[in-house]
């Protein structure tokens, strides 16, 4: 995935529409470092950042409930990585979008064309559809990626997310927080592909007792 984004950076500068493959570009690596679904994404509004919630910030989705209960809201995390790439989007990019970059309820991603009917007049354009998104992050991966998997969609990348850190250390109940899971079994089918390593577990299990009993923090 480092590999890919990496790539996918790389070729920004040369795209026919640059604020729309940068705005592609942003919501496919926010979705993977956030584990943000696609629709979430699409209705995320400028007012919604909030740089100082947090340690590096967060922002807010609304997105399903459990079991039909509807939208409700929740906190997604930026992290070091998503901060300073919503940062860089933000201050470089978003404002080349043809409504207004100012405006708290303007959509953080938004379409590349104003509503025909409306025109000039409307200040805020409406957000990118998850088709767009979808049809973006399939062509990136097909040009991009490298390995057995070939085509990447938004769901995948909310699954790479879970792993990801899950493998790093991170307790499942935290990725739980993160996806935004109401029961901790949702998470776990998210994690089939994670590589357990019971004995570094314990180990570091061991160490944290020690640092623990010995004052440490």
């Amino acid at each position: 995935m480092t590999a890919f984004f990496a790539a996918w950076r790389q070729e920004l500068g040369s795209a026919r529409k640059y604020s729309v493959a940068v705005r592609n570009y942003v919501m496919a690596k926010t979705a993977c470092i956030s584990g943000v679904r696609a629709t979430e994404l699409c209705l995320v509004r400028l007012g919604d950042l909030h740089w100082n919630n947090g340690h590096w910030g967060r922002f807010l989705v609304r997105g399903k409930g459990a079991r039909g209960s509807g939208p409700r809201e929740r906190e997604a995390f930026m992290f070091a990585e998503g901060r300073e790439l919503l940062w860089w989007y933000i201050e470089e990019v978003r404002g080349l979008f043809p409504d207004d970059a100012l405006d708290p309820y303007a959509p953080l991603f938004p379409s590349e064309r104003l509503p025909a009917a409306l025109g000039a007049e409307v200040a805020v354009a409406p957000p990118v559809c998850a088709d767009t998104f979808r049809r973006s992050l399939r062509a990136a991966s097909l040009a991009h990626l490298k390995g057995t998997v070939t085509v990447l969609f938004p769901h995948l990348l909310r699954h790479a997310c879970a792993t990801h850190n899950y493998e790093s250390g991170m307790p499942l109940w935290d990725v739980q927080v993160l996806l935004g899971h109401t029961w901790p079994t949702t998470t776990v089918g998210y994690l089939a592909s994670a590589k357990a390593d019971p004995e570094r577990a314990s180990l570091e299990s061991s160490r944290r007792a020690v640092r623990r009993l010995s004052g440490e923090t």
